[in-house]
């Protein structure tokens, strides 16, 4: 197995399944926790980031397909193209304010919705990295989602992004409401020295 990333919980790695290219994403041990408290913790965070790849896949959102699940990995097919933020290609933001509309209507909040977080294989664009992922109902969350994205694209792509999401999502307004709410808090200003 070759390594290709390296986050705060897991390492991903590149290797094969019975001849398919995979990934494998292993959340590795913490040796500040308690070892039981560790073992329990990155179980449930395995768990809770496959159902949420999941039920993504179930709205319509294009996911790296799960292949299988261990205690603290999960096994992933290998998707070629190049990340949003590596690309120059000529994406359409449309499409990616549509798979979060998608998601935030299932319930599935991302927690790092950023161009880091998908990738671009032609014409096709897919969501990868539900680590920080939650299933909830909560606007805040949505609404930290869209402020994520936002912070990370230009005005115009942040734009097409919100114009698709609004007509694609039927319970937007209050996601773009607490948005508003969010960016008049202090510890979300951006803040200049002078």
């Amino acid at each position: 197995m070759r390594q290709l990333s390296e986050g705060a919980e897991a390492k991903v790695f590149e290797t094969e399944i019975f001849g398919v290219k995979s990934v494998v994403k292993s959340r590795q041990p913490k040796a500040y926790r308690i070892k039981e408290i560790d073992e329990e913790l990155r179980r449930t965070r395995t768990k809770k980031e496959a159902k949420a790849m999941l039920r993504a896949k179930e709205a319509g959102v294009e996911v790296p397909g799960l292949l299988a699940l261990g205690k603290f990995s999960i096994y992933m097919e290998r998707l070629s193209g190049k990340l949003l933020k590596d690309t120059k290609s000529k994406v359409s933001y449309a499409k990616i304010g549509v798979m979060l509309a998608k998601m935030h209507a299932a319930n599935v909040v991302h927690g790092d919705f950023t161009p880091a977080n998908i990738i671009i294989d032609g014409e096709k664009a897919y969501v990868i990295d539900f680590g920080l992922a939650e299933i909830g109902e909560s606007v805040e969350n949505k609404a930290l989602d869209m402020l994520l994205m936002k912070r990370s694209v230009s005005q115009k792509q942040y734009k097409e992004l919100a114009s698709t999401y609004a007509k694609t999502y039927s319970d937007s307004k209050p996601v773009f409401a607490r948005l508003a709410d969010i960016e008049r808090r202090g510890r979300y200003q951006i803040r200049s020295l002078a």
